[in-house]
């Protein structure tokens, strides 16, 4: 058997982080949630980009599907989340991305400290070169059991830079 080829960004393609607030399991409040997926448009096109997901995920030790991984009490956790600037800056193993989310989602992670991060091997669609979707096509794409049973899940801790 062939050893795997160490895992390169460009096989995930284009990264998007997709930043919006959900109303709780309670009713009574709403996340702060964040879902990264791949456009596709890697070496290997749809397939091999979300294998190169999937193949990411299992690297940083987070199973797909299943209960969410408390990354708040999990110091060794392989994804981090920088908060500066109004900047969510998103690390793993030799990939960073960042979004600017809505002033809502910047102010509910700094009251709770967290967001709801879900990392989906579901490859999103597009409206052309290096653009996801938007409004209700999105919205409907990522709160499709079809993304949500495809994503690791993880209460992720928001870090800041210190003065």
């Amino acid at each position: 058997m062939l050893p795997l080829r160490p895992l390169r960004a460009t096989d995930l393609g284009t990264l998007a982080l997709l930043a919006w607030m959900a109303r709780n399991e309670e009713g009574a409040g709403r996340t702060p949630c964040l879902l990264a997926c791949s456009l596709g448009d890697g070496p290997g096109g749809p397939q091999g980009a979300s294998a190169a997901v999937a193949r990411l995920l299992d690297d940083m030790r987070l199973p797909v599907g299943g209960d969410p991984v408390d990354g708040t009490t999990r110091p060794s956790l392989k994804v981090s989340m920088l908060v500066v600037a109004g900047q969510i800056v998103l690390q793993m193993p030799d990939v960073t991305t960042q979004v600017t989310p809505p002033a809502e989602w910047l102010e509910a992670v700094g009251r709770l400290g967290y967001t709801y991060f879900m990392f989906t091997t579901r490859v999103c669609p597009t409206t052309g070169p290096r653009r996801p979707v938007a409004g209700a096509e999105l919205a409907a794409f990522a709160g499709a059991p079809e993304t949500t049973n495809a994503a690791a899940h993880v209460y992720l801790p928001a870090r800041s830079l210190r003065a």
